[in-house]
């Protein structure tokens, strides 16, 4: 990349300043523009985040200088929004889940395979570099074939009924919480890395928090006080804090994944467990620079992020020297790396390497399901 490419962000809540970071890294990539519900609000955040151009949303699409736009609002605006940056015919990565509803998603799929634009959604969490290195390894059989799958997604950030969010609101979240928000990386991994895909679900849900306290006023506000009841309304929780979801697969294999939001001290772990006819593999998001070999005929192995040691397909996301821990905010920038190469070529590859919108309807429709299934307490094909 030899020319400038300006991008937008669209949104400053936790996502928003990770990817103005992220993009930050990236030579020839520059972040001229944030955009937020209003100008004052827009202002303000620019300054405090050093983005030389603020805006609302539909002024900064007529910027024509704009190349790309970072979508990072919550997710009642992701369709809307995403449609109208591909209207205005600038490419377009979105925070997921791509949209709330099926039909908005497969709307968002055939405008962006017509205009050719460059389009992805935020699965970050398959770059990192181990998550590729299991992938790779798998298609190189060193997994063998798979036998079964074992995945959780695990947090504490709505343990207690006085923590509050705008994903515990159905109309701006969508009609699942703890699938669509973290459920929904998990099952994105569980197919990139084994190569499988789910055929059928089978669900059970948990509400643990049946109603909620939600703060009458920014949370802000009261640093430093004591909150009382009065400070408080009761909200009634629709959407699930707990859920078990078993998994069929096209090769016959099962699985199953538990997902939560209420488990104390587990602050954000993603497990995934792999089990193939020659080894084992074990992935943890809070131990992102290892992998867990497991072996029935030998020791198992524990193999340490490092470029000299992985399969070259995957040391192609490593930035680091062996021993140089990468993380979380690493997997963004290497996912966008990929997709500024896209954008440099002006246009979508015809097979991407990052996750595309296809890859968000893919999430969506058996998010879907998995909704579908725990109603009927049954089991339900994608």
């Amino acid at each position: 990349m030899s020319q400038t490419i300006k991008a937008a962000i669209v949104g400053t809540g936790f996502i928003g300043p990770a990817h103005l970071e992220a993009l930050r890294r990236i030579p020839n990539v520059e972040v001229v523009a944030l955009v937020e519900v209003n100008q004052e609000l827009a202002n303000e955040k620019a300054q405090l985040l050093g983005i030389p151009r603020a805006y609302v949303f539909d002024e900064m699409l007529k910027q024509a200088d704009i190349d790309v736009v970072h979508i990072c609002t919550p997710n009642f605006l992701h369709f809307s929004q995403a449609k109208a940056v591909l209207e205005s015919e600038k490419h377009v990565i979105c925070e997921k889940p791509l949209a709330v509803k099926i039909h908005e998603a497969e709307e968002l799929v055939s405008l962006a395979s017509a205009t050719g634009l460059v389009n992805a959604v935020h699965f970050n969490l398959r770059y990192y570099p181990v998550v590729r290195q299991m992938k790779v390894m798998r298609e190189k059989g060193e997994l063998g074939e798979v036998y079964n799958i074992i995945g959780s997604y695990l947090q504490d950030w709505l343990y207690l009924a006085t923590d509050y969010n705008w994903r515990l609101e159905p109309d701006k979240s969508g009609d699942s919480r703890a699938i669509a928000d973290i459920g929904s990386h998990l099952l994105d991994i569980t197919e990139y890395v084994t190569g499988l895909k789910i055929t059928e679900v089978m669900a059970d849900f948990s509400t643990v928090h049946k109603t909620r306290l939600k703060p009458l006023k920014p949370i802000e506000t009261y640093s430093g006080k004591m909150l009382t009841m009065d400070d408080y309304q009761e909200v009634p929780i629709n959407t699930e804090d707990h859920a078990t979801v078993m998994l069929r697969f096209d090769n016959g294999s099962k699985g199953s994944i538990t997902v939560s939001q209420v488990n104390a001290g587990r602050k954000n772990r993603l497990n995934i467990e792999i089990a193939g006819s020659k080894a084992n593999f074990e992935f943890n998001s809070e131990r992102p620079n290892e992998l867990w070999i497991g072996r029935r005929e030998k020791a198992n192995e524990q193999l340490m992020k490092d470029p000299s040691l992985f399969h070259r397909e995957a040391s192609s996301l490593i930035s680091f020297p062996g021993g140089h821990n990468e993380g979380f905010p690493d997997t963004s920038k290497q996912m966008f790396k990929e997709v500024y190469a896209a954008v440099a070529a002006g246009k979508q590859p015809e097979s991407p390497t990052f996750p595309t919108f296809a890859d968000g309807l893919r999430e969506l429709i058996i998010g879907e399901r998995i909704v579908e299934s725990n109603r009927k307490q049954a089991w339900v094909k994608i």
